[in-house]
Parts: C-alpha cells; sequence; structure tokens
C-alpha cells in the first residue's frame, strides 16, 4: 500500500487552536511532545499518576502536571505516551470513564489498539503520531529549528477531521519540518516491531555479541574484540545514517568493503532469514504481543523480562565495555545507566 508525505504546508496548526491537548507520561516522548507543543503556542497540561517521580521535572520547566483523569476531563486531545504494557489498565481505569463525544485519543506507537488491548469509544477519534527518533532527539531537533520525521493516521473518525488534527499535531512537535508520512496502526506496529527485534536491537546486539565472543574464543583480548564488534559499529551506522550504504562503503578502505559484500552473505544466511521470517509471523499473529504482556503482568512481575536483563548485563562483552567507555573523555560514565 502506498502511503502519502506530507510537509509543513499540507499542516494547519491552527486546528490546534483554542483546544486543550493532555500528555500522559513525560518519559522520553512524553516530555518532548509536551515541551514542543507549549513552544508551538499549544494549550497543554501533563498527565500523571499520583507520586511520580517525573511530576517535579515537569513541573520545572513550565508545565502544570495533574492526575490522568483531571487530564482527560479537561483535554480535547489524550496522547498516551506511557510504556505499552502499562496503557491498557491506564486507560480502563483513568481515561475510559472521563471520555465525552468527540474526544481525541492519540497514540505513539499502535500496539495496544492493534492487538485489541484498547478499544475506544465510537464517537471518539483515535489517531497516530508517532516520531521516529527518541524523545530527546525530537526536543533537540525542535530546538534547532529542525523536525524528526513521523508516522501519522487516523484510525477512527468520529469528528470528520481526525486525520487533520493528526497533520497538526505532528506540525506542533516540529515534525512537518521534516515528513509527516501516513500510516495506519497494523503497520506502524508491525514494521515497527519487526525492526526492533530482528534488525535494530535484537539482530544487531546479538550479531556484535556473537561475533566479541567468537573472537575471545579464539584467544584475542576482549579489549581488541571489543573496539572491533562494538566500539566501531557507530562509525559506520552514523556513515550509513549520513550518506547510506553507498556512501559509507565509499568512506572504507577496499579491503574492509570487498569483505562487506563477501563475507557478509555467509554470515546472514537463508538460516538468518527463516528466522527472521518467524519471527515476523508471531508479530503478525500476536504471538509475541500475547508473551510480552504475560511477562509484564502483575501475576508474572516481569520475572522473565529481569532474568534476561540481569543475565545480559553480567556479561564479559559488558563487563569489558565499561573499561574501555572509561577511556574517553567524552564518557566518564555511563549516562544512560546511571541518570
Amino acid at each position: 500500500m502506498a502511503f502519502r508525505m506530507f510537509h509543513e504546508q499540507d499542516c494547519d496548526v491552527s486546528r490546534l487552536d483554542g483546544k486543550h491537548v493532555a500528555v500522559i507520561g513525560y518519559g522520553s516522548q512524553g516530555h518532548a511532545h509536551a515541551l514542543n507543543l507549549k513552544d508551538s503556542g499549544v494549550e497543554v497540561k501533563v498527565g500523571l499518576r499520583e507520586g511520580s517521580a517525573s511530576a517535579a521535572k515537569a513541573e520545572a520547566q513550565g508545565l502544570e502536571v495533574v492526575s490522568n483523569a483531571e487530564a482527560t476531563r479537561w483535554a480535547d486531545i489524550i496522547m498516551i505516551l506511557i510504556n505499552d504494557e502499562y496503557q491498557a489498565t491506564m486507560y480502563r481505569r483513568d481515561i475510559e470513564p472521563n471520555l465525552t463525544p468527540g474526544k481525541t485519543i492519540a497514540f505513539a506507537h499502535g500496539f495496544n489498539v492493534h492487538y485489541g488491548c484498547i478499544e475506544v469509544r465510537d464517537d471518539c477519534n483515535v489517531i497516530m503520531v508517532a516520531p521516529k527518533a527518541p524523545g530527546h532527539t525530537v526536543r533537540s531537533e525542535y530546538l534547532a529549528g529542525k523536525g524528526t520525521p513521523c508516522l501519522v493516521c487516523a484510525h477512527q473518525d468520529a469528528t470528520g477531521d481526525a486525520f487533520d488534527l493528526a497533520l497538526a499535531y505532528g506540525a506542533a512537535i516540529g515534525g512537518a519540518r521534516a515528513a509527516l508520512l501516513e500510516t495506519d496502526f497494523r503497520t506502524e506496529t508491525e514494521t515497527d516491531l519487526f525492526g526492533e527485534q530482528n534488525v535494530l536491537c535484537g539482530g544487531v546486539t546479538d550479531l556484535m555479541e556473537s561475533g566479541f565472543n567468537m573472537l575471545v574464543e579464539a584467544g584475542y583480548d576482549p579489549r581488541n574484540a571489543y573496539f572491533e564488534c562494538i566500539h566501531e559499529m557507530k562509525l559506520i551506522v552514523d556513515l550509513i545514517y549520513e550518506s547510506g550504504f553507498a556512501g559509507m562503503r565509499s568512506s572504507i578502505s577496499n579491503t574492509a568493503e570487498y569483505g562487506d559484500y563477501t563475507a557478509g552473505p555467509r554470515v546472514i544466511t537463508d538460516a538468518a532469514r527463516a528466522g527472521m521470517r518467524d519471527n515476523l509471523r508471531r508479530i503478525q499473529n500476536g504471538e509475541f504481543a500475547k508473551e510480552f504482556l504475560l511477562d509484564m503482568s502483575d501475576e508474572s512481575r516481569q520475572v522473565h523480562f529481569k532474568a534476561m536483563r540481569r543475565i545480559q548485563a553480567e556479561t564479559l562483552m559488558e563487563r569489558t565495555g565499561k573499561k574501555i567507555r572509561q577511556m574517553y573523555a567524552w564518557n566518564d560514565k555511563d549516562k544512560l545507566l546511571n541518570n
């Protein structure tokens, strides 16, 4: 299916004039959405659960914080930006009882709607505005006068202008400065999960760790293995980000480029592609979502999830990396782990 692309001239931000926007959650995406909306002149409040540690931070940055229920009663547009596994319970408890006809429920990821965890009443809109970058980038690009591309769609149009509201919201957080790409909840959810699991996170990290372990098992110093299989990944990805595969290949040695063409297919074999196809099947038929939500449930208490996190944090690769990173002036501590 071919989707349309939109830019600033295609969006009417004035559609948000006089409207109240509630941002539920103040994490990576929440803080960026709320602050960008505020700076774009939109009237915004942050909805948080009672006792949230994020309340003081949001208030210090000039935003009014209220309960999720109060935010829902006040707002015309409610953007839900808490973790996927908490959304359905929060929605049923705080949002659904406080909805009135014509309100708009917005998401930055289609997981809960696509898999039927959240079903919004027919007299309300359901839209998506999904920035394709972490929240800190959404914010920094906005402050720099630029923008982060977003995926947008109207899944449920009760008021006749749901898609126009999605475009306006996307423009207000800076996305239209780059581009707003039309999508649907199924496409966004399934491609996002597939990319995370098979390439961006699961695929890349397992490939890097396997390479590291293979060099160490072959008798090489773990520090050498870390530099070659982990540390230098950023250099290559930055080149690809800027200029694609061709640009990256023009910037490396002929030796490296030749090995790229000849050795890569011996690693990503038919067996690897079969695994990717199976992962896609599990995403499409809901197996992954069911497994994930079961592990995240109050009954399971994230036991499997936390065990996997602990085991991975204790590997030789991670211990070696901590020492390597301390060598660099730009990283005297593991910022992501200590903040």
